[in-house]
Formats: structure tokens, C-alpha cells, sequence
């Protein structure tokens, strides 16, 4: 046994084969070297003067396959030179078919991921209207069912029947149905928000369970960014199933408040302050004017209110903020004009002169006593 060990190690013949081997292996690294600095910037450049976005998009999604698939091919040349590995054997092409298989899934998996881009110059194109939110959930149905239909051709590539695995599944659909009903519940939660589309990406929505910007759509849940900067996830679910209010759709932003005033201000005097104010809001070049109310309203417990409801043009928080301070100065102005104060809580107390006049009597007769 030890002779035929050392025969096979000083056999020169394996040796010689396993330096072919390497060396060709060696030879497609170097042509994966050449080809990622040189073929590929070359092809890309190429794309990138013929103004199409899908090649370029193709070009893309597929230059690391491709220079994976380099390495397949010298691995597969390799193995001829190799006693130990049969190179028509079914398993060894199995494998090799299965990394090719790998190698166009991968490439197809990165360009779905940017199938949003292919989408939206699809929609330009076609004159076809994509919301924006339904581009991500595309993008992630495409992945898995490219995945989905790669994870079945391997399998069928080492005997296994896909057909058999789904019949299995069908056997045991009722425990599967039961243990996956919430997931079920989200998805179809996600589908109610996608074609009844109360919000799309970068809005700014309002919910009893959260508050922010919609940041992204899954198959099972909706993220939001809060003005905090956390992120919330909330199963779609849920969200489909609550009042959803979407700030970004304003088209105008109300103001509404009631100044009070102090009960000894004349009658002239509020008048003239109400009709001002009115006139302040409907010459003001950032309110809308379909909508503006100044109106004496009512009487307060301490002080007489004048109600202001009105619209700013601008929707935006701190615009929407410059243009309220800039009101209410302006009303300030208009108030120390009018010779007309602001009321804040107060009480007065009046007493009877004659009933304290007796209690004073009243208290030093005591004493006297």
C-alpha cells in the first residue's frame, strides 16, 4: 500500500495535470481581471452613447455574473485536467449548470431591482400613469418570483420533483393556511392600500397609531419615518383597517383661533378692529381668499371674542409657521393703534356699600362690649 502511495505521488503525469489545471484556471481570473477594466467599461460606454437606459440598466445588473461566470467556465475546462473529478459526470454538471443558472437569477434579481427606473421610463414612454408606490411592491413580487423560479429549476436539476414538493404543501394546506393567516391578512392589507392608493412614497400621512413620512411598501408591512427620525413599521393590516389622514394632499392650510378682547372696549372700537383685521387678511398675498372669517363672535367670560378662520397658500410647516407670525404681529399693530387690549382671566367681586357699613357697625359694638 505504501508503494502505490508513493508511486501515485511522484506520478509526474498528475502533476503536469494539475498545473494545466491551475494555469487555465489562472488564465480566466486574468481574463475576468481584463474583462471587468477593459470589455466591460468599453460595453458600458457604448450604452451610455446610445441614450438607452434599459441596456445600460442590463449592463449593470449583469457585470459581476459575468465575471462570475468567468470563473465557472475555467473550473469546468479545469476539471479536465483532474484524475479525481469526472467532467461528464452527473452531479459535476449538475453543479455547473445550476451556477450558470445562479449567475442569469442573480443578474435578473439586480435588474429587478431597478425596475422601479424601468418602470417609470416605461410609464413616460407609454404615457402610463404608475404610482409611485406600487413601483417597490412591483419590484419585489419580480424578485421573488424570479427566485420562486430559479430555487425550482436547480431543484429539477438534481431530481427532485417540484411538482411532488407542491402536492406535499397541498396535504398539509390547512395547517399552512391556519399558521399563515396573519401573513395573509398584511398582504391583502397591502393590496387595499396599493388600488385604493391613500398615500403614495414621500407623503406625509397621519394615523391613530403613528405620524411621519412613508418611506417604504412590502408585502407585509409600511414604513414611516417619524419628524423624530425613528422609523416605524406598521403591519399593512392595521394600517388599512385605520382612518389614514394625508397631509400632503392640502391643498391650503387653515388657521383658526379667537382673540379676546377686554369687556371695556367701546363698541367703535371693536369694530373698527374686526374690520381691519378682515381687511389685513384679504390684501395679504400669501392667504387665500376663497375662504376668510373675522366676525365678533361671542361673549366670553372675560372677554369679548373675535373669531379669524382663514387659509395659508402654502402648505409647508415652516412656511406655513413665517406667514402665522406674521399675521399675528400685524394684529398686534392693529390693536395698539385701536387703543384695544388683549383680555386674560379675571374676576371682580362687588360688595353692597350699606350691608358693609352695618358690618362694620356691627363689629365695633362688640368690641365695645
Amino acid at each position: 500500500m505504501n508503494s502505490q502511495f508513493w508511486e501515485y505521488i511522484i506520478d509526474y503525469d498528475l502533476w503536469i495535470n494539475l498545473g494545466i489545471a491551475l494555469g487555465i484556471l489562472l488564465v480566466f481570473l486574468l481574463l475576468r481581471k481584463l474583462f471587468t477594466k477593459y470589455v466591460f467599461y468599453f460595453i458600458l460606454k457604448l450604452t451610455n452613447k446610445s441614450g438607452s437606459d434599459l441596456l445600460d440598466f442590463v449592463v449593470k445588473s449583469y457585470e459581476r455574473p459575468v465575471r462570475s461566470l468567468f470563473v465557472i467556465i475555467g473550473i469546468y475546462i479545469a476539471v479536465d485536467y483532474v484524475p479525481f473529478i469526472d467532467q461528464q459526470g452527473d452531479l459535476f454538471e449538475s453543479l455547473i449548470r445550476s451556477s450558470v443558472i445562479l449567475m442569469i437569477t442573480w443578474g435578473l434579481f439586480n435588474l429587478a431591482s431597478n425596475s422601479s427606473l424601468l418602470l417609470m421610463k416605461v410609464s413616460d414612454k407609454v404615457n402610463l400613469e404608475i404610482d409611485q408606490i406600487l413601483i417597490p411592491f412591483i419590484s419585489k413580487a419580480v424578485r421573488f418570483i424570479v427566485v420562486a423560479i430559479s430555487f425550482s429549476i436547480i431543484a429539477q436539476e438534481f431530481g427532485y420533483e417540484v411538482s411532488g414538493f407542491v402536492a406535499g404543501l397541498g396535504l398539509g394546506g390547512l395547517a399552512f393556511a391556519l399558521a399563515a393567516q396573519e401573513v395573509i391578512r398584511n398582504l391583502f392589507g397591502g393590496v387595499v392600500i396599493i388600488t385604493e392608493k391613500p398615500f403614495t412614497m414621500g407623503d406625509w400621512v397621519e394615523t391613530p397609531s403613528v405620524e411621519g413620512v412613508v418611506e417604504d411598501i412590502t408585502f407585509r408591512s409600511t414604513r414611516i419615518r417619524t419628524f423624530s427620525e425613528s422609523l416605524v413599521t406598521i403591519p399593512n393590516s392595521t394600517l388599512s383597517n385605520e382612518p389614514i389622514t394625508n397631509w400632503s394632499e392640502m391643498g391650503k392650510r387653515r388657521i383658526f383661533f379667537n382673540l379676546g378682547v377686554e369687556y371695556s372696549t367701546p363698541k367703535d372700537k371693536l369694530e373698527s378692529v374686526v374690520e381691519r383685521i378682515r381687511e389685513l387678511l384679504e390684501k395679504h398675498e400669501d392667504i387665500h381668499q376663497e375662504t376668510i372669517f373675522v366676525r365678533f363672535d361671542k361673549y366670553n367670560d372675560s372677554s369679548l371674542d373675535i373669531m379669524l378662520y382663514f387659509f395659508t397658500k402654502t402648505t409647508q410647516w415652516e412656511e406655513y409657521l413665517i406667514i402665522k407670525e406674521d399675521i399675528n404681529f400685524k394684529i398686534l399693530d392693529i390693536l395698539e393703534e385701536e387703543e384695544v387690549s388683549i383680555a386674560y382671566p379675571s374676576r371682580k367681586l362687588y360688595f353692597d356699600a350699606e350691608e358693609e357699613a352695618m358690618k362694620r357697625s356691627s363689629s365695633s359694638f362688640n368690641d365695645d362690649e
